[in-house]
């Protein structure tokens, strides 16, 4: 999962994917703007098919939380 967040990151940011660790923060580290992020998520609610509550992942900032909360998400749906 990890590896496939990377590569959706890198669809937003010019980051090498060897750069970016779990403890990667989206803004600060990885320079993501607000509508950069949300794209995002919708991105990977399709990539793993979930659907992400919005007031949920605002508690995420990082690449490795990011992991934890999807992880998460899978189990419960």
């Amino acid at each position: 999962m990890l590896e496939k967040i990377k590569e959706l990151i890198c669809n937003y940011v010019e980051e090498d994917p060897a750069d970016i660790t779990e403890n990667s923060r989206f803004i600060e580290d990885l320079g993501f703007n607000s509508y950069d992020f949300i794209s995002m998520l919708g991105d990977l609610e399709e990539e793993f098919g979930v659907t992400i509550d919005e007031t949920e992942i605002t508690d995420v900032h990082t690449v490795g939380e990011a992991v934890k909360y999807l992880s998460g998400l899978k189990e419960r749906q």
